[in-house]
């Protein structure tokens, strides 16, 4: 009997999704963080830390390079 076996464009495809949501994730909690550090949101023990504005700022960039990385490769895949 055959066994089945997905393609293996679907798991390349999974990951670039997967990679996405874990960006626009980690891009708002970093726009939180920083929002929170920086003394905007207040009413939790992160609010106007130094600290939590600067973690922030760095979930904040690494979220969009992730979300940009996909957007180009889906965007390049499409046109190419």
């Amino acid at each position: 009997m055959a066994e089945w076996r997905h393609p293996d464009w679907l798991g390349v495809d999974m990951k670039r999704w997967v990679l996405l949501v874990v960006g626009v994730v980690l891009g708002l909690l970093g726009l939180l963080w920083t929002l929170q550090g920086g003394g905007v949101i207040t009413g939790s023990g992160m609010s106007g830390q130094r600290q939590w504005f600067l973690i922030g700022l760095i979930a904040l960039v690494v979220g969009i390079a992730l979300v940009v990385s996909q957007a180009r490769r889906r965007a390049g895949r499409r046109s190419g």
